[in-house]
């Protein structure tokens, strides 16, 4: 059976750390655990590398850590068509405020991935930019792509603990 491949966005990784949320974090470890077992075609980006050095120093490190556990492609954002990032604005699926969301979401695009999985509820596991992102995905010749959460894409029962 041929493997999902998977876009992570920064909202993953971070939680890794996030003790404050403990059934996401659970559930991201889960998910990293499948990851790191090979169960899936993962990919990020240039732009995950950007946010992740925002971030304090003892933060970077431990999150730049957890990537080097894993086989990830990496997607440089200099190799994508930028143009995808600003028909999600230009149609209203997400604002310039949201552009690295926008960035991450063509990069996933062009790479063909299936599924972008992200925590970011507000501006990427919605159902607006679920179906605004399907749409643009075959206007502009691409195949459909999911944006799912890390407990979606395992199946988990929200309720469980």
């Amino acid at each position: 059976m041929k493997k999902l491949k998977i876009y992570l966005d920064t909202s993953v990784i971070s939680h890794l750390l996030h003790d404050d949320t403990p059934v996401r974090q659970a559930d991201t470890i889960k998910l990293w655990e499948r990851i790191k077992n090979g169960n899936y075609d993962v990919y990020t980006s240039t732009v995950t590398f950007y946010e992740i050095d925002e971030c304090a120093e003892e933060l970077r490190v431990k999150l730049r850590q957890f990537i080097d556990e894993i086989d990830v492609t990496i997607i440089n954002l200099a190799d994508i068509e930028l143009e995808l990032a600003e028909k999600i604005i230009e149609v209203g699926i997400l604002t310039r405020k949201s552009i690295d969301d926008c960035y991450h979401i063509a990069c996933a695009i062009v790479s063909e991935c299936d599924i972008i999985v992200s925590w970011n509820i507000k501006h990427l596991v919605n159902i607006r930019t679920i179906n605004g992102v399907r749409g643009i995905s075959q206007l502009e010749g691409y195949k459909p792509i999911d944006i799912y959460t890390p407990q979606i894409l395992l199946g988990v029962d929200f309720d469980d603990p």
